[in-house]
Protein backbone atom coordinates (compact mmCIF):
# COMPACT_ATOMS: atom_id res chain seq x y z
CA UNK A 1 0.00 0.00 0.00
CA UNK A 2 1.31 2.98 -1.03
CA UNK A 3 1.72 5.80 1.58
CA UNK A 4 0.95 9.32 0.80
CA UNK A 5 4.27 11.89 0.45
CA UNK A 6 4.30 14.68 2.44
CA UNK A 7 5.09 18.04 1.17
CA UNK A 8 8.43 19.80 3.02
CA UNK A 9 7.59 22.90 4.75
CA UNK A 10 10.09 24.77 2.83
CA UNK A 11 7.95 23.96 -0.19
CA UNK A 12 4.44 24.37 1.63
CA UNK A 13 6.17 27.78 3.16
CA UNK A 14 7.04 29.14 -0.17
CA UNK A 15 3.35 27.79 -2.06
CA UNK A 16 1.32 29.62 0.64
CA UNK A 17 3.42 33.12 0.23
CA UNK A 18 2.69 32.29 -3.43
CA UNK A 19 -1.30 31.50 -2.81
CA UNK A 20 -1.01 34.91 0.18
CA UNK A 21 0.61 37.18 -3.24
CA UNK A 22 -1.96 35.25 -6.04
CA UNK A 23 -4.45 38.56 -5.59
CA UNK A 24 -1.77 41.20 -5.85
CA UNK A 25 -0.14 39.18 -8.79
CA UNK A 26 -3.62 39.05 -10.50
CA UNK A 27 -4.31 43.06 -9.81
CA UNK A 28 -0.30 43.48 -11.25
CA UNK A 29 -0.77 41.90 -14.70
CA UNK A 30 -4.29 43.53 -15.34
CA UNK A 31 -3.85 46.72 -14.07
CA UNK A 32 -0.96 47.60 -13.89
CA UNK A 33 1.89 45.47 -16.26
CA UNK A 34 -0.39 46.66 -19.73
CA UNK A 35 0.16 50.66 -18.06
CA UNK A 36 3.83 50.40 -18.28
CA UNK A 37 4.09 48.16 -21.12
CA UNK A 38 2.14 51.29 -22.75
CA UNK A 39 4.33 53.95 -21.35
CA UNK A 40 7.97 52.45 -22.30
CA UNK A 41 5.95 52.09 -26.04
CA UNK A 42 5.06 55.98 -25.69
CA UNK A 43 7.93 57.08 -24.66
CA UNK A 44 9.76 55.90 -27.75
CA UNK A 45 7.23 57.35 -30.05
CA UNK A 46 5.81 60.65 -31.08
CA UNK A 47 2.20 59.92 -30.09
CA UNK A 48 -0.80 61.72 -32.01
CA UNK A 49 -5.31 61.24 -32.19
CA UNK A 50 -5.07 59.81 -35.91
CA UNK A 51 -7.68 61.34 -38.56
CA UNK A 52 -10.26 58.61 -37.82
CA UNK A 53 -9.63 58.92 -34.37
CA UNK A 54 -7.34 56.89 -31.72
CA UNK A 55 -3.89 57.30 -31.08
CA UNK A 56 -1.26 57.44 -33.93
CA UNK A 57 2.34 56.01 -33.03
CA UNK A 58 5.43 57.45 -34.78
CA UNK A 59 8.79 55.95 -33.73
CA UNK A 60 11.11 58.98 -33.12
CA UNK A 61 13.58 56.71 -30.78
CA UNK A 62 14.93 58.52 -27.58
CA UNK A 63 13.70 62.29 -29.01
CA UNK A 64 11.45 62.39 -26.35
CA UNK A 65 14.38 61.93 -23.67
CA UNK A 66 16.36 64.58 -25.41
CA UNK A 67 13.42 67.14 -25.36
CA UNK A 68 12.84 66.30 -21.72
CA UNK A 69 16.64 67.14 -20.92
CA UNK A 70 17.51 69.81 -23.07
CA UNK A 71 13.89 71.75 -24.19
CA UNK A 72 11.59 71.00 -22.20
CA UNK A 73 11.10 72.73 -18.53
CA UNK A 74 8.80 72.47 -15.60
CA UNK A 75 4.84 74.48 -14.73
CA UNK A 76 7.41 76.29 -12.75
CA UNK A 77 10.17 77.02 -15.84
CA UNK A 78 12.71 74.87 -14.22
CA UNK A 79 14.67 72.49 -15.97
CA UNK A 80 13.82 68.63 -14.98
CA UNK A 81 16.89 68.13 -14.53
CA UNK A 82 16.82 70.36 -10.97
CA UNK A 83 13.15 68.89 -10.30
CA UNK A 84 14.84 65.56 -10.05
CA UNK A 85 17.75 66.68 -7.86
CA UNK A 86 15.42 68.45 -5.61
CA UNK A 87 13.31 65.21 -5.14
CA UNK A 88 16.13 63.18 -4.40
CA UNK A 89 17.58 65.36 -2.11
CA UNK A 90 14.21 65.49 -0.14
CA UNK A 91 13.83 61.81 -0.04
CA UNK A 92 17.27 60.98 1.38
CA UNK A 93 16.37 63.90 3.88
CA UNK A 94 12.79 63.00 5.07
CA UNK A 95 13.75 58.91 4.41
CA UNK A 96 15.15 58.58 7.77
CA UNK A 97 13.22 61.30 9.21
CA UNK A 98 9.76 59.67 8.98
CA UNK A 99 10.67 56.02 9.48
CA UNK A 100 12.98 56.78 13.32
CA UNK A 101 9.80 58.62 13.92
CA UNK A 102 7.44 56.06 12.98
CA UNK A 103 9.27 53.50 15.11
CA UNK A 104 9.52 55.94 17.93
CA UNK A 105 5.56 56.62 17.88
CA UNK A 106 4.99 52.90 17.39
CA UNK A 107 7.51 51.86 20.91
CA UNK A 108 5.30 54.48 22.71
CA UNK A 109 1.82 52.66 21.61
CA UNK A 110 3.67 49.44 22.28
CA UNK A 111 3.92 50.68 25.99
CA UNK A 112 1.69 48.68 28.74
CA UNK A 113 -0.05 51.79 30.51
CA UNK A 114 -3.82 51.35 32.01
CA UNK A 115 -6.25 51.98 28.93
CA UNK A 116 -3.69 51.64 26.34
CA UNK A 117 -6.45 50.38 23.73
CA UNK A 118 -8.53 53.57 24.31
CA UNK A 119 -5.25 55.33 23.66
CA UNK A 120 -4.36 53.80 20.61
CA UNK A 121 -7.96 54.14 18.67
CA UNK A 122 -7.51 57.62 19.69
CA UNK A 123 -4.25 58.20 18.29
CA UNK A 124 -4.43 56.22 15.26
CA UNK A 125 -7.88 57.02 14.14
CA UNK A 126 -6.94 61.02 13.11
CA UNK A 127 -3.07 59.47 11.97
CA UNK A 128 -4.59 56.57 9.71
CA UNK A 129 -7.32 59.56 8.47
CA UNK A 130 -4.56 61.30 7.60
CA UNK A 131 -5.37 64.65 9.30
CA UNK A 132 -6.29 66.76 6.98
CA UNK A 133 -8.55 68.97 8.43
CA UNK A 134 -6.11 69.55 10.93
CA UNK A 135 -3.18 70.06 8.61
CA UNK A 136 -5.45 72.87 6.73
CA UNK A 137 -6.20 74.42 9.84
CA UNK A 138 -3.00 74.73 11.09
CA UNK A 139 -1.52 76.24 7.42
CA UNK A 140 -3.84 79.12 7.61
CA UNK A 141 -2.75 82.42 9.94
CA UNK A 142 -5.26 81.44 12.95
CA UNK A 143 -4.51 77.97 13.47
CA UNK A 144 -1.41 78.85 13.68
CA UNK A 145 -1.77 81.72 15.83
CA UNK A 146 -4.28 79.15 18.64
CA UNK A 147 -1.50 76.85 18.51
CA UNK A 148 1.75 79.20 18.94
CA UNK A 149 -1.04 80.84 21.79
CA UNK A 150 -1.49 77.89 23.54
CA UNK A 151 1.85 76.42 22.82
CA UNK A 152 3.88 79.46 23.88
CA UNK A 153 5.02 79.52 19.98
CA UNK A 154 7.26 76.25 20.85
CA UNK A 155 6.29 75.68 16.96
CA UNK A 156 7.65 78.24 15.57
CA UNK A 157 11.54 77.50 13.52
CA UNK A 158 12.80 80.57 15.52
CA UNK A 159 11.70 79.78 19.01
CA UNK A 160 12.54 76.05 17.99
CA UNK A 161 15.79 76.67 17.26
CA UNK A 162 16.39 79.07 20.48
CA UNK A 163 15.09 76.70 22.52
CA UNK A 164 17.56 73.56 20.98
CA UNK A 165 20.74 76.16 21.26
CA UNK A 166 19.79 76.52 24.69
CA UNK A 167 19.29 73.21 26.33
CA UNK A 168 21.88 71.08 23.39
CA UNK A 169 25.24 71.25 22.25
CA UNK A 170 24.32 70.31 18.67
CA UNK A 171 25.82 72.50 15.84
CA UNK A 172 23.97 74.98 14.13
CA UNK A 173 23.15 73.53 11.25
CA UNK A 174 21.40 70.63 12.98
CA UNK A 175 19.51 72.89 14.78
CA UNK A 176 18.18 74.85 12.13
CA UNK A 177 16.76 71.41 10.32
CA UNK A 178 15.42 70.51 13.76
CA UNK A 179 13.45 73.45 14.28
CA UNK A 180 12.10 73.13 10.80
CA UNK A 181 11.21 69.74 11.55
CA UNK A 182 9.05 70.81 14.62
CA UNK A 183 7.40 73.73 12.57
CA UNK A 184 5.87 70.49 10.17
CA UNK A 185 5.08 68.01 12.48
CA UNK A 186 1.95 67.85 11.86
CA UNK A 187 2.80 67.17 8.44
CA UNK A 188 5.34 64.86 9.65
CA UNK A 189 2.30 63.15 11.45
CA UNK A 190 0.70 62.26 8.52
CA UNK A 191 3.07 60.79 6.85
CA UNK A 192 3.89 58.36 9.81
CA UNK A 193 0.23 56.76 10.31
CA UNK A 194 0.78 54.01 7.86
CA UNK A 195 4.55 53.09 8.75
CA UNK A 196 3.66 53.17 12.62
CA UNK A 197 0.83 50.49 12.10
CA UNK A 198 3.31 48.69 10.21
CA UNK A 199 6.40 49.31 13.25
CA UNK A 200 3.98 48.18 16.08
CA UNK A 201 2.74 44.97 14.25
CA UNK A 202 6.52 43.98 14.32
CA UNK A 203 6.56 44.83 17.55
CA UNK A 204 3.72 42.70 18.87
CA UNK A 205 5.44 39.88 17.12
CA UNK A 206 8.53 39.75 18.83
CA UNK A 207 8.04 37.14 21.19
CA UNK A 208 8.61 38.01 25.09
CA UNK A 209 10.87 35.21 25.59
CA UNK A 210 13.39 37.04 24.02
CA UNK A 211 13.17 40.53 26.35
CA UNK A 212 13.34 37.93 29.24
CA UNK A 213 16.75 36.10 28.07
CA UNK A 214 17.66 40.04 27.78
CA UNK A 215 16.89 40.71 31.66
CA UNK A 216 18.59 37.83 32.73
CA UNK A 217 21.92 38.39 30.70
CA UNK A 218 21.94 41.94 32.49
CA UNK A 219 20.89 44.18 29.40
CA UNK A 220 19.46 47.38 30.05
CA UNK A 221 17.28 49.23 27.79
CA UNK A 222 19.08 50.59 25.38
CA UNK A 223 20.82 47.43 24.99
CA UNK A 224 17.92 45.45 24.74
CA UNK A 225 16.49 47.88 21.64
CA UNK A 226 20.22 47.87 20.05
CA UNK A 227 20.64 43.87 20.11
CA UNK A 228 16.80 42.61 20.78
CA UNK A 229 14.22 45.16 19.04
CA UNK A 230 16.02 46.46 16.09
CA UNK A 231 17.75 42.94 14.35
CA UNK A 232 14.08 40.91 15.39
CA UNK A 233 12.68 44.59 13.12
CA UNK A 234 14.73 44.67 10.46
CA UNK A 235 12.20 43.20 7.80
CA UNK A 236 9.08 45.27 8.55
CA UNK A 237 12.10 47.97 8.87
CA UNK A 238 12.83 47.40 5.24
CA UNK A 239 9.11 47.40 4.15
CA UNK A 240 8.12 50.98 5.96
CA UNK A 241 11.90 52.13 4.14
CA UNK A 242 10.18 50.90 1.25
CA UNK A 243 6.68 52.05 1.36
CA UNK A 244 8.04 55.36 2.54
CA UNK A 245 9.93 55.73 -0.65
CA UNK A 246 6.95 54.96 -3.04
CA UNK A 247 4.83 56.95 -0.69
CA UNK A 248 7.26 60.04 -0.74
CA UNK A 249 7.65 59.93 -4.79
CA UNK A 250 4.10 59.03 -5.27
CA UNK A 251 3.23 62.55 -3.94
CA UNK A 252 6.34 64.28 -5.37
CA UNK A 253 6.40 66.88 -8.37
CA UNK A 254 7.46 64.73 -10.31
CA UNK A 255 4.65 62.61 -10.30
CA UNK A 256 2.68 66.38 -11.29
CA UNK A 257 4.77 66.59 -13.80
CA UNK A 258 4.02 63.34 -15.73
CA UNK A 259 0.66 64.56 -15.72
CA UNK A 260 0.77 67.84 -16.53
CA UNK A 261 2.96 66.90 -19.82
CA UNK A 262 0.43 64.22 -20.75
CA UNK A 263 -2.77 65.70 -20.25
CA UNK A 264 -2.04 69.39 -19.99
CA UNK A 265 0.81 70.20 -22.64
CA UNK A 266 -0.59 67.50 -24.86
CA UNK A 267 3.13 65.84 -24.89
CA UNK A 268 2.25 62.29 -24.23
CA UNK A 269 5.74 60.80 -25.70
CA UNK A 270 7.41 63.68 -23.55
CA UNK A 271 5.26 62.98 -20.50
CA UNK A 272 6.14 58.68 -20.69
CA UNK A 273 10.03 59.34 -21.40
CA UNK A 274 9.18 61.42 -17.67
CA UNK A 275 7.56 58.47 -16.43
CA UNK A 276 9.96 55.94 -17.55
CA UNK A 277 12.77 57.98 -16.05
CA UNK A 278 10.96 58.44 -13.04
CA UNK A 279 10.63 54.59 -12.48
CA UNK A 280 14.28 54.00 -13.10
CA UNK A 281 15.37 57.01 -10.54
CA UNK A 282 13.12 55.05 -7.75
CA UNK A 283 14.89 51.90 -8.46
CA UNK A 284 18.20 53.59 -8.25
CA UNK A 285 17.29 55.85 -4.69
CA UNK A 286 16.08 52.51 -3.47
CA UNK A 287 18.99 49.77 -4.80
CA UNK A 288 20.81 52.91 -2.89
CA UNK A 289 18.88 52.64 0.44
CA UNK A 290 19.57 49.01 0.53
CA UNK A 291 23.01 48.61 0.02
CA UNK A 292 23.55 51.64 2.83
CA UNK A 293 20.92 49.38 5.21
CA UNK A 294 23.32 46.02 4.29
CA UNK A 295 26.69 48.02 4.83
CA UNK A 296 25.52 49.12 8.58
CA UNK A 297 23.98 46.23 9.11
CA UNK A 298 20.06 47.14 9.84
CA UNK A 299 19.16 44.38 7.67
CA UNK A 300 20.46 40.94 6.72
CA UNK A 301 22.70 40.41 3.68
CA UNK A 302 21.12 37.10 2.76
Amino acid sequence: MKTKRKMKYSTSKKLNGLIFMLPWLIGFITFFAVPIKNTILYSFNKVEVGASGGIELTFNGIQNYIDLFVSEVSTTSQPIQRIFATENISIFTNLPLIVIFSLFLAILANAKFPGRGVVRVIFFLPIVLGLPLIVEWTANSTGRMMIESASGGMFGAENGAELLLEYTFLPKKIIEFLAVVLENIFQLFTRTGVQTLIFLAGLQSISPSHYEVAKIEGANRYETFWKVTLPLLSNVLLFAVIYTMIDLFLNSSIAEEVYNFAFTKSKIGVGSALSVVYMVNVLVVLVIVLLFLKAVKVIDKK
